[in-house]
């Protein structure tokens, strides 16, 4: 099976949900990151300059035989399939399918204030966001792991679920969201367990040494500053 998963050379959640888990589960795929001549393309054709389409003219894509794909979590359950860390059953994977959209969610909560130029005003709607909706939502999803009981978000074992969020917390614990405390997850013992366990899996490790140029000799840092633990 041929896979392609274009993105943007960054580890934001929205393309590692569908990386990781491909990795971990020994998955073989291409791991195309843009460039500024590809992202043009994107823009004024809705294609690479090899026709690869792109739908909506937007990334995550994933080009499976051929075949492209986008939208984040259509992706998220096309990869999980692949690395069995999607169910079968049609409840479990609808309890998958609303975490990975609740991580949306929280990701278009945060965009306004991303795309504001006045500073204060930006400041303010930070500042709301860390006292008001990210909090009320990372309870939604500490509840949710509070009721399955096992650590993860459904089931026994990891998911597509955990990986989503485990990337959208390391998202703000590097601190690269001015005004929100990057400790903000913290005050959510299990989801700082859940962060904390994924980052301690060995292929986990790897990913982050291969993709996230981590550098042992001088600094010991990932040049995106995803903590291993929050």
């Amino acid at each position: 099976m041929q896979l392609k998963l274009i993105y943007f050379d960054q580890p934001f959640w929205r393309a590692e949900i569908a990386r990781l888990c491909l990795f971990i589960s020994d998955i073989e795929f291409e791991d195309y990151r843009i460039t500024s001549e590809d992202l043009n393309d994107i823009k004024e054709n809705g294609e690479l300059s090899d026709g690869t389409v792109i739908p909506f003219r937007q990334l995550p894509v994933l080009v499976i035989e051929g075949q492209s794909i986008a939208q984040t979590g259509a992706i998220a359950r096309i990869c999980g399939q692949i690395a069995d860390m999607y169910p079968n059953d049609m409840i479990e994977a609808g309890k998958v399918d609303q975490v990975i959209d609740t991580v949306t969610d929280i990701n278009v909560l945060i965009n306004p204030s991303m795309n504001e130029s006045n500073p204060d005003i930006k400041k303010q709607m930070r500042h709301d966001l860390s006292n008001d909706a990210l909090p009320k939502y990372f309870s939604y999803l500490e509840k949710i792991l509070e009721a399955n009981d096992s650590g993860w978000f459904v089931g026994d074992e990891m998911t597509v679920a955990d990986i989503a969020v485990w990337s959208m917390l390391g998202w703000i614990a590097q601190g690269v969201l001015d005004d929100i405390p990057s400790n903000l997850p913290k005050t959510f013992e299990r989801l700082t367990s859940l962060y904390n366990e994924i980052s301690n899996i060995p292929k986990v490790q790897e990913w982050k040494r291969q993709t996230y140029a981590y550098d042992e000799s001088s600094t010991g840092e990932y040049n995106y500053h995803v903590p291993n633990s929050i």
